[in-house]
């Protein structure tokens, strides 16, 4: 009895704790925005000017913090037997700050919990821990080149030139965003097409996602399609993201569809 009390108490303050970081993020949104104006990314480089075209139109208030709900599939598994799983969630992104990702997993033993900057926590049944990280540099390190990689999906407002953000040139097709915040900085390459829908993200991710669970850089990244219009932005509904993107071995083990984005405290 002891034992399942102590269980119960320790969801009750995971959730306290996801609370408060979500409304943290949350009220990170400026009262009064900025409105988008195409000269503000004339000094970048076309690509990234292609990808702001594309993704906000003028005039658009630049809203940096978004909330996503999807549902989708999530694989716990390998390339050669994935063994998909249903899987609902909702997300707040608001780089380079932070960001929340709690998840449901349907079919089979059910799991919920969520990600963050500073943990990962999952249980099965909603009570018994199985994932319970973080709080170390290598979970921070990882962490922050997942939500900047997802902040080009589906936060654009956020990558505007400014302290913290540099745009570079890759080639004709790829701009690289590099974001800092205070010790961490991860740089993640944005492809776009000739009218400047963006394609895919990738990136070299810090993570211990290999054969050996050893924490080193190795590609990630995601592929974008259906894009939808939302309060002036124009963001991808369906996503397809893994590990070793680019490769032989890639795995996409994340596959999600939209929902619903939102960006809070914008004015209806």
């Amino acid at each position: 009895m002891l034992g399942l009390l102590g269980l119960a108490l320790s969801l009750v303050l995971d959730l306290r704790a996801e609370r408060a970081e979500w409304d943290r993020l949350a009220a990170l949104q400026p009262e009064e925005p900025e409105l988008f104006d195409p000269e503000m990314v004339t000094d970048l480089p076309e690509p990234a000017q292609r990808y702001f075209a594309y993704t906000i139109r003028p005039g658009t208030p630049l809203l940096p913090v978004a909330v996503i709900k999807m549902t989708g599939e999530f694989s716990l598994e390998s390339k050669d037997d994935p063994k998909y799983r249903r899987m609902e969630a909702r997300q707040i992104l608001a780089a380079p700050e932070g960001f929340v990702w709690a998840m449901r997993m349907r079919g089979g033993v059910p799991i919920s919990g969520s990600d963050s900057g500073s943990w990962t926590r999952f249980r099965v049944f909603g009570l018994i821990p199985v994932a319970r990280q973080g709080g170390d540099p290598d979970h921070t390190r990882s962490a922050f080149g997942r939500y900047v990689a997802e902040t080009a999906i589906w936060a654009p407002a956020a990558l505007m030139p400014g302290p913290g953000v540099s745009w570079s040139t890759v080639d004709e097709y790829t701009a690289r965003v590099t974001i800092t915040h205070g010790e961490l900085e991860q740089a993640v390459d944005v492809t776009v097409n000739p009218e400047g829908r963006p394609v895919e993200v990738s990136f070299q991710r810090w993570s211990n996602a290999n054969p050996e669970k050893v924490h080193r850089l190795q590609p990630f990244g995601a592929v974008m399609s259906d894009f939808r219009e939302v309060g002036g932005y124009r963001l991808p509904f369906r996503i397809e993201a893994g590990n070793m993107f680019g490769t032989e071995d890639y795995f996409p083990f994340f596959l999600a569809d939209v929902i619903d984005i939102r960006f809070p405290g914008a004015q209806p």
